[in-house]
């Protein structure tokens, strides 16, 4: 019997969350897929992914987790889709790690016209460019939707109206092609990849996502189970570099993370003494709207007008905006050190045999903040594992990665209908945390809404665990 994963049928997802009560339970359903379908690489269709190999935008993967690798092996192949925020991607991945395409679509013009995110114009983007961004993942994988074993596809946390644009196209093309879905969670996506490009790392691990729009610091039990150690209490780091950037008139279409770092290499990180958030708070929860007010009023003393771009301003004023950016980056990060160092100890007692720390999300591509973690994850003899930084950001490789690992195990919904209700309510997830909270990890600090939030992946997890448990 195959257990529901993550429903996108609206019936389900009135059952599930009508609630979010302990006695939650997933429906399962049985799902008859023909088996071509799910095993695709028979000897008559190997040579066909033998070429394939050779017009892959990506690589083979052989540092896979050594314990799995006999499941590995196994033909399936997956589109996973991704639209939780600003960028439309999509990828296609084999079950050994081979990653045949990957394709992304940015709204970097975007970006830089409305100083950040703006959710209608995102959307509206997404709409746009989705059926292209797939069918080129498709192409340049040299595969078909008839080739594929199953579709991933995001569909929480982010913004409500672009995750329904990748909702609305994965069930196109499950629908059409009678293809199991899997839902995926947007953070656990960032934790998972790293086992695509990292062989040692097995669980329990550590994760530390970083991103725009999240800053949540996870123990990783296994797939699915997380344990949440901290989170912030108001704004991401990411966010804090994307104000800070707009504020010193630095050039967005990059994101503010790449725009800050590359100017504070020019300045004293010394020069303007930010202080450190939450320094009297004994948890691992984040901060950053302090930060940001500061940053402000530190651009305000020195009279810097962001109308005017760094590139054209006098020798004196990209000083003084140098210095500010390397100074807010050696503290929002020093801010990231302390909390993962508390982390760490935490998650030792709980796990003591971790051997790995994950360093994801898209500010995880930030060499800074790689070199200042490494040295706190190497003080605890642990390994930081680090994805390249096109896997870093957002991108269809690690929702196609995770809804395999998933899938393997029989997490995911059946296929369906073809043709949907225009009135259709898609099952998507804003506001969806990954993890159960640590109670010695709760904040008195934490001012986050929590009204119409989805009950976390870990607790549906369970309770369809318990659910298993209790009719065999």
């Amino acid at each position: 019997m195959v257990r529901l994963f993550l429903t996108l049928s609206p019936a389900i997802s009135r059952l599930s969350f009508l609630a979010a009560s302990p006695s939650l339970r997933l429906q399962r359903h049985h799902f008859h897929k023909p088996k071509p379908k799910i095993s695709m690489i028979s000897p008559s269709s190997a040579s066909n992914f033998q070429r394939t190999r050779s017009c892959s935008t990506g690589t083979r993967v052989s540092s896979l987790p050594k314990i799995e690798s006999s499941k590995l092996d196994d033909g399936l192949v997956v589109l996973g889709i991704e639209t939780s925020c600003d960028d439309t991607a999509a990828a296609v991945v084999r079950g050994n790690g081979e990653i045949l395409s990957q394709v992304i679509s940015s709204q970097a013009e975007l970006l830089a016209q409305y100083g950040g995110v703006a959710p209608k114009q995102a959307e509206e983007a997404h709409s746009r460019v989705i059926d292209k961004v797939v069918q080129d993942a498709l192409d340049r994988a040299n595969v078909t939707e008839k080739d594929l074993s199953a579709v991933a596809v995001t569909i929480g946390p982010g913004l409500g109206l672009c995750l329904r644009v990748g909702v609305q196209k994965a069930r196109r093309v499950a629908g059409a092609f009678n293809l199991p879905i899997v839902g995926v969670h947007h953070m656990e996506a960032h934790a998972l990849v790293a086992r695509l490009v990292e062989h040692e790392l097995s669980f329990p691990f550590m994760a530390l996502l970083i991103s725009g729009g999240h800053n949540i610091i996870v123990l990783a039990h296994k797939l699915g189970q997380y344990t949440q150690l901290g989170t912030t209490v108001d704004d991401a780091i990411g966010e804090a570099f994307d104000k800070t950037a707009k504020w010193l008139g630095l050039d967005m279409r990059r994101s503010g993370g790449p725009a800050v770092e590359e100017l504070a290499l020019e300045g004293d990180s010394k020069s303007v003494m930010f202080n450190v958030p939450m320094k009297n708070h004994k948890d691992c929860n984040f901060s950053y709207a302090g930060l940001k007010t500061q940053v402000r009023l530190a651009i305000a003393a020195r009279e810097i007008d962001a109308k005017c771009p760094v590139s054209s301003a006098t020798k004196a004023d990209r000083r003084n905006r140098a210095d500010i950016a390397a100074s807010f980056q050696r503290v929002a990060v020093l801010h990231l050190e302390e909390k993962c160092e508390r982390a760490i100890d935490w998650a030792l007692k709980l796990e003591p045999s971790i051997k790995h720390m994950v360093v994801s999300g898209g500010v995880a591509s930030n060499q800074y903040v790689r070199f200042r973690l490494n040295n706190i994850v190497e003080n605890k003899n642990l390994k930081l594992v680090c994805p390249p930084p096109s896997l870093c950001t957002d991108n269809g490789v690690m929702v196609a990665w995770t809804g395999l690992e998933h899938f393997r195990v029989g997490r995911f919904d059946p296929p369906p209908p073809a043709m949907e209700p225009d009135d259709f309510m898609y099952d998507i997830r804003p506001r969806w945390p990954l993890g159960e909270e640590y109670a010695q990890g709760r904040s008195e600090a934490r001012s986050m809404r929590t009204a119409r939030v989805h009950p976390s992946l870990t607790s549906i997890i369970r309770a369809d665990s318990l659910q298993q448990q209790t009719q065999t």
